[in-house]
């Protein structure tokens, strides 16, 4: 097996992985049904994936590494903080929207699973905070923004882009009478209204 297959080999386990946890959950999931869902038979899942535990920890990191996404480098950058929120607002957007599992899926799993996995997970992802808590500090003392809690800021960012996704079928069915076209063109307005909505609350 050349390195080019062991990698594609990896990616559709990972990916039919993905799929069958959304659905069932840890729990419910059996390897024989992730190896179905690859295409591959069982021994050679486990030839990568020696077990459940290990495959389930390989898609969760994945997934929450994409819900918690670490922009720590836009921080060191000349950028103003109008414009590193519209950057973190529309790439996390298109992000999601990409991968639209991910908030449902973390969600979840978070609520299942002990509190050091989750624990050992964010230590994994090598999410920082204390860059983007200095940065929101260091704009409010220069009088760029008002006072306000850097925590509160990000929870308001990242559930104003994540809702959307997380509550889709019963906001589609709710506000679009279940036309998936329309909730589509909402989607594809909803960067910029959550973007002026956000630096409005906090422009001086």
């Amino acid at each position: 097996m050349t390195k080019t297959d062991k990698i594609s080999t990896e990616e559709k386990i990972l990916d039919a992985a993905k799929k069958v946890f959304v659905e069932k959950g840890k729990a419910g999931t059996r390897m024989q049904e992730i190896a179905d869902e690859a295409g591959i038979n069982k021994s050679l899942l486990h030839y990568y994936y020696r077990s459940k535990e290990k495959l389930f920890s390989a898609v969760f990191k994945f997934a929450f590494k994409k819900f918690a996404p670490g922009i720590e480098n836009v921080f060191e950058s000349d950028k103003d903080i109008f414009e590193v929120i519209e950057i973190f607002i529309h790439s996390y957007i298109d992000l999601i929207r990409k991968n639209p599992f991910i908030p449902t899926f973390v969600l979840n799993e978070i609520n299942k699973n002990k509190t050091s996995f989750i624990t050992e997970t964010i230590k994994e992802a090598g999410i920082n905070a204390e860059k983007y808590i200095e940065f929101v500090y260091k704009n409010i003392e220069n009088g760029i923004i008002k006072e306000t809690d850097p925590r509160q800021l990000i929870v308001n960012i990242i559930s104003l882009c994540i809702f959307p996704f997380a509550g889709r079928p019963v906001i589609q069915i709710i506000a679009f009478d279940n036309n998936k076209e329309e909730y589509e063109r909402f989607l594809d307005t909803r960067k910029k209204e959550v973007t002026e909505l956000i630096i409005n609350s906090i422009k001086k």
